[in-house]
């Protein structure tokens, strides 16, 4: 099925434009390339990819860069919309660098030079990034990114297949069968669940957490006509009433913003209730006054949870290992999550690899569990401790105060938010190296 040929929002079949007919050639070879995976008759796969999402598409470029056959699935067809904030930190920037994806075939793809932190007593720093040195921080909507995501490792040689979900999971003794809903079945030494915050490959293996609804909440909708100051701001607010938690505006390339917010779920703060909240907020003078009079909402306000346990959840399963949001990885002081997506997405991949083909299920996990608890999950813990701090209104106000003394701590700060290097570097010695806190950005 062609997403070009649905609804009236789309040309018609005949339609002449240029842009049609390149959009027309995609799917027309992607859909070549989903027959030749399923008539292929290949009887097992090094690896089952299960999710298309930057974890999923970040694991199949690895696996096709490590000469691993790799199949992915995915229930949705590219591309797809998906609630995200757009931010893209020092770490996301540096690992799609890797993965070979390219800024230009994202056209909403803005770049950011300096961070406005306001405090909750109304105080406003700006905190610089470095200049000319590559990129640190950048948005883009995570539409067109999904999307050349799947195209990069489209291109790479992976194999992915849209509009097929799983349905089912057996683990045998020297490999997994995926079973989807178009009936087929496919067999594959591991499979690496990125199916995302509810992960179905959880609940299919029953090992789903009942009740579990994320640690943060966020909302968020576009708005067009806002101000220069819209436009070209990456601006935070740390606003009283949200903490723990904050307010965001994030420009686009196209002169439109991503406006937000995100706060941690409790007892008195469900996803429910949290819906009228975002009403109130658009009613705070203080955004309105940023994004401008003209400003006009684009789309609906559209909510999600953002899991952030990593650690407190199991990663691995038999011969399944789960990597984003499937391991709960979001960040839990800032909700940034696609760094972490793809950076476990690729760690999967490389101890599959590192393992060899004759290694054990149960070495392959171990490598897996072992580096990313060697690394993130103590990033995450110092994160974690941290977001305590500026959950309550002084401690905010400190925090940004101290942050914002010197051009050396506004400078420092900020690389340190946007993940430029390692969270609990000075803990974890096995990640040092020389030049690691005057690294360049991404994309010089």
């Amino acid at each position: 099925r062609c997403t070009h040929h649905r609804g009236a929002n789309h040309p018609s079949s005949n339609d002449s434009r240029p842009d049609h007919r390149r959009a027309h050639h995609r799917c027309a070879h992607h859909h070549r390339d989903d027959e030749r995976v399923m008539s292929s008759g290949r009887s097992a796969f090094d690896l089952v990819i299960i999710g298309s999402g930057p974890a999923g598409a970040a694991a199949a470029i690895e696996a096709a860069n490590r000469g691993l056959t790799a199949l992915t699935l995915d229930k949705a067809h590219f591309p797809r919309d998906k609630c995200c904030g757009d931010g893209l930190t020092a770490n996301a920037l540096r690992q799609l660098e890797e993965l070979g994806v390219e800024p230009s075939t994202i056209p909403s793809w803005q770049s950011v030079d300096d961070v406005v932190l306001v405090a909750p007593s109304g105080r406003e720093r700006t905190f610089p990034l470095p200049r000319q040195r590559g990129r640190f921080a950048v948005v883009a909507r995570r539409r067109e990114l999904d999307a050349a995501l799947v195209e990069r490792a489209r291109s790479a040689g992976a194999a992915i297949v849209e509009d097929n979900e799983v349905v089912g999971i057996t683990q045998l003794a020297d490999r997994a069968i995926v079973t989807t809903s178009t009936g087929q079945s496919h067999a594959a030494r591991f499979v690496v669940a990125a199916d995302g915050m509810w992960s179905p490959t959880r609940k299919l293996l029953g090992i789903a957490q009942p009740g579990y609804r994320g640690e943060w909440h966020a909302g968020r909708q576009y708005f067009t006509n806002v101000s220069p100051r819209a436009q070209h701001e990456l601006t935070v607010w740390f606003d009283r009433d949200l903490l723990p938690g904050y307010l965001w505006s994030f420009p686009l390339a196209d002169g439109s913003a991503n406006v937000g917010f995100g706060v941690v779920r409790t007892d008195d703060r469900r996803g429910h209730d949290l819906r009228s909240l975002w009403s109130q907020i658009l009613e705070c003078s203080a955004l309105g006054d940023f994004l401008g009079p003209q400003a006009q909402p684009e789309g609906r306000y559209t909510a999600w949870p953002i899991p952030a346990r990593l650690g407190r959840s199991p990663l691995t399963s038999d011969r399944v290992l789960f990597v984003g949001d499937a391991a709960t990885a979001t960040d839990p002081m800032s909700g940034e999550g696609i760094g972490q997506a793809l950076e476990t997405g690729r760690l999967a991949v490389e101890a599959i690899t590192e393992g060899g083909p004759r290694a054990s299920a149960d070495a392959i996990t171990a490598a897996y569990e072992r580096v990313v608890r060697r690394g993130m999950v103590r990033d995450h813990q110092l994160a974690r401790a941290l977001s305590n701090v500026i959950a309550n209104e002084r401690g905010a106000n400190v925090s940004l105060g101290v942050a914002g003394l010197t051009p050396w701590t506004r400078r420092n700060f900020v690389r340190w938010l946007f993940e430029d290097y390692p969270r609990a570097v000075l803990a974890t010695p096995s990640r040092w190296h020389r030049g690691l806190f005057t690294r360049p950005g991404a994309y010089r």
